[in-house]
């Protein structure tokens, strides 16, 4: 198979290329019996231990600021990211120059297959932080000869009146702030049927593939097509979209060596069933990652006219595995109640909370409404109660009760 072969082969050539001075894989590479390489994609995985979040965050606490993981000298390095903490303390991460081109090139390839070309605008709507998406979308949007707009440090109408000024063809941010501007517009009595928005570039969190947040996302912002992709500040820019395939997100198999496993097993899943996607960095010689277990619940496709290994992901990413929620009996993902909600018109935003503190669970969601004489909570509850066959408790709340979120929103709450 001509992608296995590709992928051994770059796997061998990191392997050596971090073997010697890498603190932090020298010892598990050694008792994998893999310092040369391996001889077969199959021996890594067999062989190679998993790379998993809180040991990464152990060994930068042991080994401050930036932990063990650096192949080179410190001095070597030049740019700083770090992850945003939503599943528990940050990750701090450089990148040297030549891992930094290596990300900011599978960027590349997201603008590219989203039909994005030379001459074309993109306003990035993120202000200036340490959020490795927005570094690496715009730096690839330079290359590439796109105008890169910045519109950080406004008010969201603000923003949606600089965007008007300057119709740029590209709209990048995540799936709740491009549905946020769609909100204010409408409440600001704002038409963005001429905004000049043709495609609108996602990512930082699920949503972009989920049919139900898409459909009100294109009606909020009419000609425009919404593309999906994901990544994380550790492993970089991992998957991209088409226009006119929404439901799957592609995987870079030459830049990445990906498995989808049983969550908490070395078992893989067959295609069509969930489980949690495994990734080794194929090129970021300066900070690799080797079989590291993304937390991302995934369902891998068969993509037609393709090697078997270059799989899809059907629905892009489903959830978190650790963000399931086990309420009487019932799992539940953030994003299945995210599709139930979003499926329901005049809810603006909402938010969640679970309280285990009695003897049976219960889950309460509070909602705004676009309009303030809009009440959908009968509605609501009907939907919630038919999809997971459990009682929600649904509370209409004023406009400007819930918070805002420019960057991922953190929707879940859970009381024990």
């Amino acid at each position: 198979m001509a992608l296995a072969h590709q992928q051994l082969t770059a796997l061998n050539r990191l392997i050596r290329a971090i073997a010697p001075s890498n603190r932090f894989y020298q010892p598990k590479l050694a008792a994998a019996g893999g310092l040369d390489g391996f001889a077969a994609l199959d021996d890594f995985r067999a062989r190679m231990p998993f790379t998993t979040k809180d040991e990464l965050a152990r060994d930068q606490v042991a080994h401050p600021p930036y932990g063990s993981t650096l192949t080179y000298p410190r001095e070597t390095y030049s740019r700083y990211h770090q992850t945003s903490g939503t599943s528990g303390r940050p990750l701090l991460w450089l990148d040297d120059r030549d891992s930094w081109q290596w990300v900011v090139d599978r960027w590349k390839v997201v603008w590219e297959k989203a039909g994005a070309a030379r001459g074309d605008s993109v306003l990035f709507t993120f202000s200036f932080g340490p959020f490795l998406g927005f570094w690496a979308a715009f730096d690839s949007a330079v290359q590439l000869g796109l105008l890169a707009i910045p519109a950080g440090g406004m008010s969201s109408l603000d923003r949606l009146r600089f965007l008007l000024a300057r119709r740029p063809r590209i709209l990048c941010c995540t799936p709740t702030y491009a549905l946020r501007l769609a909100d204010v517009a409408r409440e600001a009595a704002i038409s963005l049927r001429d905004s000049g928005v043709e495609l609108i570039m996602l990512g930082g969190e699920p949503g972009g593939s989920v049919p139900e947040f898409r459909a009100r996302l294109e009606q909020g912002w009419p000609g425009a097509r919404v593309v999906d992709h994901h990544g994380m500040t550790e492993i970089g820019p991992a998957s991209y979209g088409f226009p006119d395939q929404p439901t799957l997100l592609y995987l870079l198999h030459d830049a990445y060596l990906c498995e989808v496993l049983q969550p908490g097993t070395n078992r893989p899943v067959a295609p069509g069933e969930q489980g949690e996607l495994v990734l080794t960095t194929l090129g970021r010689t300066a900070c690799p990652l080797l079989r590291y277990r993304t937390g991302d619940l995934v369902r891998p496709a068969a993509v037609a006219g393709e090697d078997p290994a270059a799989f899809a992901l059907a629905g892009g990413i489903l959830g978190r595995v650790d963000d399931m929620v086990i309420v009487r009996g019932v799992n539940l993902y953030p994003t299945a109640v995210d599709a139930v909600v979003h499926a329901v018109s005049g809810i603006r935003d909402y938010a969640a909370e679970i309280d285990r503190r009695g003897a049976l669970a219960e889950v309460t969601v509070r909602f705004e409404p676009t309009e303030p004489h809009l009440d959908p909570s009968a509605e609501l509850a009907t939907r919630l109660r038919d999809a997971f066959q459990i009682r929600f408790n649904v509370e209409k709340v004023p406009a400007g009760v819930l918070p805002v979120f420019e960057m991922k929103a953190r929707r879940w709450k859970i009381l024990s």
